[in-house]
Parts: structure tokens; C-alpha cells; sequence
């Protein structure tokens, strides 16, 4: 992505080479071109950099350099750049909230216990998929942060399995007490681990869609796991 900013201080080329040299070294960024004439700096990156990322790499805020931008335009690339980064994650859940809410559509209304059950077995069987397709990198990411994990390096390969058996449990009905409990327990301590990074801000790959897609781990994963506890804890209610 390349985006194109103000920055205004720079009067003389040595003051171009010194931004560009300053903004380059900055993870993720691929290429800068900075022009004093028209107070502006093009950067390309791999993901999105935040403003003051992009300030702090320049001196800070009481540099002569200021690079600025509408907030409008930073708010919308923020958004863009959210979007981008957790796409494969985003796509998944419509398309497992469409076939549930296809499948639960009855009588003319939703039966919401139908949705939840279809929803989990579709979640469990495409995150098991991608977990599947390289379970090595799947264990070794998931070892990072998942507080079992840590301790015992051959629980990210039964995980995986896990989730294979919640997928096809839910998917024929089996035993509902029983896979619910488990669904609640398994996501539990998924959880925990989750929290733990990104209450501490690591910067750590998320495991999962395994070792597939490079998603950083954040309060999306929190969400993801929150659900699943969500709806098996509704449906021991219910059932």
C-alpha cells in the first residue's frame, strides 16, 4: 500500500535524503519519495504505519519535520488497513454466518439454537482446515502464547484434532451436553493465553488459521474465542 503525506521542514536536499533514510528504516516500509517543493512524502509499505510512528521515526513531535494528514484520511486508512490485515478472518465468518442462517431458517423464522450449532461445527471445521494444512507451524505459533501449550509442545497438534472432533460433533448432533462442555472448557483455556498477549501488547502471530495466514494476534482473537464460549454456554442453557 502506498500512501502520500505532508511534511513540511525540509529546505534543501540534504534535508531529503536525511527523511527519506530516517522513514526507510522503519519495519514494513519498502520505499520513500519525499519532495521539499511540494512539502510531501510518498511512502509504500507492506501494512499499514500509524502517524506517530511515522513522527517518532523523524525526531518526534518537536522535530522540524512534521508529517501530518487529515483525520479523516488517517481514520480511513486505519479502517482500510484493519480490514485488509484480517480479511481471511472476515470472509470465514460470513460464510459460516450465511449457510447458518440458511440452514436454521425455518417455519418462516430462525431457530437460533439450529444457527449456533451449524455456526460452531462450520467455525470448528474451517479454523481445524487451515490448522491441518501445516501443523507443525500451527503447534509452533500456538506454543508462543496458549498457556498449555507453553508447557506441553504436543498439545497444539491434539488442539487441532480437537477442533476436528467439535466440527463434526456439532455438525451430526452428538452428544450435545458433553461437546458443549468441552467446547467450554477447550475455549477457556484457549482464551487465557490470548488475553495475556494482547493485554501485554506482544507482537506475536496468531495460530488461528495456523501457520497459512500471518494475523497478528489482538482483540479480534479475543472476540473469536468469547463467541465460542458464548454460544456453548447458551446452549447448555437452552438444551
Amino acid at each position: 500500500m502506498t500512501h502520500t503525506y505532508q511534511l513540511t521542514g525540509m529546505t534543501c536536499s540534504g534535508c531529503e535524503n536525511k527523511v527519506k533514510s530516517n522513514l526507510l528504516v522503519l519495519p514494513d516500509v519498502t520505499a520513500v519519495e519525499v519532495s521539499k517543493d511540494s512539502n510531501s512524502a510518498t511512502i509504500s509499505m507492506d501494512k499499514h504505519i500509524g502517524l506517530d510512528a511515522l513522527q517518532h521515526a523523524l525526531g518526534g513531535k518537536d522535530s522540524k519535520y512534521q508529517i501530518t494528514t487529515t483525520a479523516q484520511s488517517e481514520m480511513l486508512e486505519e479502517t482500510k488497513s484493519w480490514a485488509e490485515t484480517y480479511k481471511p478472518i472476515l470472509i470465514i465468518f460470513g460464510y459460516v454466518t450465511a449457510i447458518s442462517l440458511v440452514v436454521s431458517w425455518q417455519n418462516n423464522t430462525i431457530d437460533f439454537m439450529v444457527f449456533m450449532r451449524i455456526f460452531m461445527a462450520g467455525f470448528f471445521l474451517t479454523f481445524s482446515f487451515f490448522k491441518m494444512l501445516s501443523l507443525k507451524g500451527f503447534a509452533e505459533s500456538y506454543a508462543m502464547y496458549d498457556i498449555v501449550a507453553k508447557k506441553f509442545s504436543a498439545w497444539g497438534y491434539i488442539y487441532a484434532f480437537i477442533e476436528l472432533g467439535l466440527g463434526l460433533s456439532f455438525a451430526i448432533n452428538l452428544s450435545p451436553v458433553i461437546v458443549n462442555w468441552i467446547t467450554l472448557v477447550v475455549m477457556t483455556i484457549s482464551i487465557l493465553g490470548v488475553l495475556e498477549s494482547v493485554f501485554n501488547k506482544k507482537k506475536i502471530q496468531c495460530a488461528c488459521l495456523g501457520a497459512v495466514f500471518n494475523l497478528p494476534m489482538s482483540t479480534v482473537t479475543i472476540v473469536e474465542d468469547a463467541i465460542m464460549i458464548a454460544m456453548s454456554v447458551a446452549m447448555l442453557i437452552l438444551i
